[in-house]
């Protein structure tokens, strides 16, 4: 194969995959362990689940923010885990047809450093009017023994209530427990 033929081949599964009606479970993940493709694939089912409960008041094409998880006990930190899967419920919707803004490239967010887009409350409803959006998507984890806990809300910018929202469960596998930065448990 030439070149240019593997781009339209890799460019014809992208186009596919997106407009895919397999439910996330069904996904192949060709590179990924199944511990890894498990991650995606029940991060991918949150955001279904989310879109489906947000729908009726958040038509297709709406713009959206997607502010990063944070840590429900340090609302100020975030992680890798928290980064990651507020980049997969992003990626979800716009699989969906939403139109999200992507905060890494703008000013006027609530930026810590190694953190990711935190947003403050009462910025939620400047940063809405500034990107047009129609929604915000929060959320926040809570570290357990053997799971971490995830909660996302579709928040309405213009008065801070809340259009949908959903709680899930990761399993805390040796993968879960990097991405929170912390080390193997040696047993």
């Amino acid at each position: 194969m030439n070149t240019t033929t593997k781009i339209a081949a890799v460019c014809l599964v992208l186009a596919l995959g997106g407009c895919s009606t397999v439910s996330p479970s069904a996904y192949s993940y060709s590179t990924a362990s199944q511990s890894e493709a498990d991650f995606i694939s029940t991060n991918y089912k949150a955001a279904d689940q989310l879109l489906a409960l947000a729908a009726p008041k958040l038509p297709k094409g709406a713009v959206v923010i997607m502010a990063t998880l944070v840590n429900i006990d340090a609302l100020e930190n975030s992680s890798t885990l928290g980064r990651g899967v507020s980049e997969q419920i992003t990626t979800r919707f716009s699989q969906a047809g939403y139109s999200m803004v992507e905060m890494k490239f703008r000013d006027s967010v609530y930026m810590k450093r190694n953190e990711g887009e935190l947003m403050l409350t009462r910025e939620i409803s400047q940063l809405a009017r500034t990107h047009n959006a129609n929604a915000v998507i929060v959320g926040t984890y809570a570290e357990a023994g053997s799971a971490v806990f995830i909660n996302l809300k579709v928040i309405d910018p213009t008065n801070n209530l809340v259009m949908a929202a959903m709680d899930y469960a990761l399993p805390m596998t040796g993968d879960v427990r990097s991405l929170l930065g912390k080390r193997p448990q040696r047993f």
